[in-house]
């Protein structure tokens, strides 16, 4: 009799540390799927954010760039300082972006991070090339906040920084 509840002990000790194991592993499968859909889609939004950006000289590419951005954007550059709403960040990129620069995203540097109940972090490495000579002067790392609202996705924060010349 004892020896059967102990079997019976060890074997429920054991099915109950399988299914614990087990759970963990079907969680993180989902997080994975999850966080390769955050990626594609964050990385096309990007993609989408900055092409507008790299053309906002032709008509109507600055107004598609700033449907991206919350009303209240704040916009931290290390060189440019601060610009706290869309307007603000919209009037510096007509007169310093347009017609003389475009962002290239260094391939491999994306990484998106979730953030619970409000949308993803965007984080990587950027490069600047003079849009006439097509010559490449600058680098720098960014990060932006993305928020997912019944609206879709907006940008609500940008930190661009560690600005630095090609050699």
């Amino acid at each position: 009799m004892i020896r059967n509840i102990f079997l019976t002990s060890v074997l429920f000790a054991l099915l109950a540390s399988y299914a614990w194991a087990a759970a963990p592993a079907v969680s993180e499968a989902n997080n994975a799927a999850n966080k390769d859909d955050l990626y594609d889609t964050i990385s096309k939004l990007d993609a989408a954010f900055f092409d507008a950006f790299n053309h906002c000289s032709s008509p109507g590419e600055l107004d598609k760039h700033a449907k991206y951005l919350n009303e209240n954007v704040e916009f931290y550059h290390d060189k440019g300082g601060v610009s706290w709403t869309r307007k603000d960040y919209i009037d510096k990129t007509r007169a310093n972006v347009c017609g003389n620069f475009r962002r290239v995203l260094t391939a491999g540097s994306l990484q998106v991070f979730p953030i619970k109940d409000y949308g993803a972090i965007e984080e990587g490495h950027q490069t600047f090339c003079d849009i006439k000579s097509d010559k490449c002067f600058g680098e720098a790392k960014f990060l932006i906040v993305w928020h997912r609202s019944s609206k879709g996705w907006e940008i609500t924060r940008i930190l661009s920084y560690g600005h630095h010349a090609i050699d």
